[in-house]
């Protein structure tokens, strides 16, 4: 993943072979708290969305790589002695490798759990966002204005779970920040200030 500084991106992955990787609401929970301790030291949270089988984020990245004496306990004890910093590359690698050992024991299964490949596109640059991964995304209106895509990606993460038909609206799914726009829940994972500063929050007033 190619990430730069001050750029908003798309990051998502999904269970390698479409396969769960999320069995229960501990499951998520825990994911969550992953993406705070691995994501946020790097990067501001605009939106994310975690679905039985894959997961979203949108996020705006701040730092490239964290020095030691900034990370915090529990990514500073996965370093190499050898190694003085983390980039934002690496902390997604753990998060997941991390996550896959904690599924694999409580579900008494091994081996791998996402695809290999994490992707990552840029929502700032018109060259990197095509009309494929409007298609790939399963989005049908496709508005190839680059200023555009940073909404249609904030909208199309929240409503993943209403396509999917797991819900009728997405303010409905506990495990997307939906409801935390839509003041249902406090979380404090997302930058709500930074998001209406974007021009992101238009489709929350209609309660969708």
């Amino acid at each position: 993943m190619n990430f730069e500084k001050d750029y908003l991106f798309h990051v998502y992955n999904q269970g390698n072979n479409h396969q769960k990787i999320f069995f229960n609401r501990d499951n998520y929970l825990l994911f969550l708290k992953k993406i705070r301790t691995h994501i946020s030291p790097f990067a501001d949270i605009f939106a994310w969305c975690l679905m039985p089988n894959h997961f979203h984020l949108m996020i705006s990245v701040r730092k490239l790589n964290i020095t030691s004496p900034e990370l915090n306990n529990e990514i500073a004890s996965s370093l190499q002695p050898s190694k003085k910093y983390r980039t934002l590359n690496d902390s997604i690698a753990i998060m997941l490798r991390s996550y896959t050992r904690a599924i694999n024991k409580a579900e008494n299964r091994s081996g791998s759990l996402f695809r290999m490949t994490t992707k990552a596109n840029c929502l700032d640059k018109i060259n990197d966002v095509s009309t494929a991964w409007f298609i790939s995304n399963g989005i049908t209106q496709i508005d190839t204005s680059p200023k555009n895509y940073p909404k249609i990606c904030f909208d199309y993460i929240h409503q993943n779970p209403v396509k999917a038909g797991i819900v009728t609206k997405s303010i409905d799914w506990e495990f997307s920040s939906a409801r935390d726009y839509a003041s249902l829940r406090n979380g404090k994972l997302v930058d709500k200030s930074k998001a209406k500063e974007l021009g992101l929050l238009d489709y929350q007033s209609r309660g969708d």
